[in-house]
């Protein structure tokens, strides 16, 4: 799968594609409907599929000092859009000349001459241009000028609730992480580089590979039963401590997961660990012996969690 960057034309051969356009964080099933409906129309009209997404997102532009919240990276969003079966991801690289364009000027620098878009496909309350002066149907009106059709897909509803990236925050916040899955279609996942670490979980006979969090969400801290998959194809369940660590200083926020029945270098490796079942809040405990039983103890209520995963 190809990356385009939204700023430069796009190759002949992916020109006059469909274009699915949102943000796409999490790229959960509403999100999967906008794309899938992009894909199943390139390829019946015989044209590539690409998936167009902003980074950074909007929201970290407009205001910087918001605390983390994204649900996915864009190498994960590229994934996932591949498994989708999508042929390119186009990146809008949102700075100071995007956020200044108005719709019109989008729909026309951006969609028709770098793109050459033959289609576009967005949810039903996607908005843009300067001050969110476009909407859906000020989109539709620039396509029909401009030479390009739109289509909107409306929002997928769960149990009542539109379904939506704040939603899914809500539920990774509130400690239950398998609603947030039933809402992605698959478990929410950090994924980073392997870092040295204090070694602090080898001393208590549970070593683990340490994760900064980095502009992820941050779930609710606790314990956690996970499944990691590493670079190599190995899928390893485990527990994860994903906090501060209340019982050593300094704090540090981290995901650190303990994979069972595993021995290895895994420090430099990129790996995604996915949240599977919430266990417990973080506690501090007076001695490491203390630590050590609670660790068993929630490396056991781990492994029941996996085993009906």
């Amino acid at each position: 799968m190809e990356r385009l960057d939204g700023a430069v034309a796009a190759p002949a051969h992916l020109r006059g594609g469909i274009v699915a356009l949102g943000n796409f964080d999490g790229f959960h099933r509403g999100h999967q409907a906008v794309v899938g409906r992009a894909i199943e129309r390139a390829r019946a009209e015989g044209r590539p599929a690409i998936v167009a997404t902003f980074d950074p997102h909007p929201m970290r532009f407009f205001r910087p000092d918001t605390a983390p919240f994204r649900l996915t990276t864009l190498d994960q969003r590229q994934h996932l859009f591949a498994q989708a079966g999508a042929d390119a991801m186009l990146v809008f690289g949102f700075d100071a000349a995007l956020a200044s364009l108005p719709a019109r000027a989008f729909a026309q620098q951006r969609l028709v001459e770098l793109i050459g878009a033959g289609g576009v496909v967005t949810g039903a309350d996607f908005t843009f241009g300067k001050g969110r002066d476009g909407d859906v149907a000020i989109l539709r009106a620039l396509g029909e000028e401009l030479g390009f059709s739109v289509d909107t897909i409306a929002p997928v509803a769960e149990s009542g609730d539109m379904i939506s990236s704040s939603l899914i925050r809500e539920a990774l916040q509130a400690g239950k992480p398998r609603k947030a899955a039933a809402l992605l279609t698959r478990p929410f996942a950090i994924e980073g580089v392997v870092e040295p670490g204090a070694k602090l979980g080898r001393e208590l006979g549970y070593p683990t590979a340490n994760l900064g969090l980095g502009n992820y969400l941050r779930p609710r801290y606790g314990i956690y039963a996970v499944r990691g998959h590493l670079p190599d194809g190995r899928v390893l369940d485990g527990a994860a401590n994903l906090g501060i660590r209340p019982s050593f200083d300094p704090p540090v926020e981290l995901l650190e997961p303990y994979f069972f029945d595993f021995s290895g270098d895994l420090y430099g490796q990129t790996i995604e660990v996915e949240l599977i079942e919430f266990i417990r809040d973080e506690a501090k405990f007076d001695s490491l012996e203390a630590l050590k039983a609670q660790i068993a103890a929630d490396c056991e209520a781990a492994k029941a969690a996996l085993r009906i995963s």
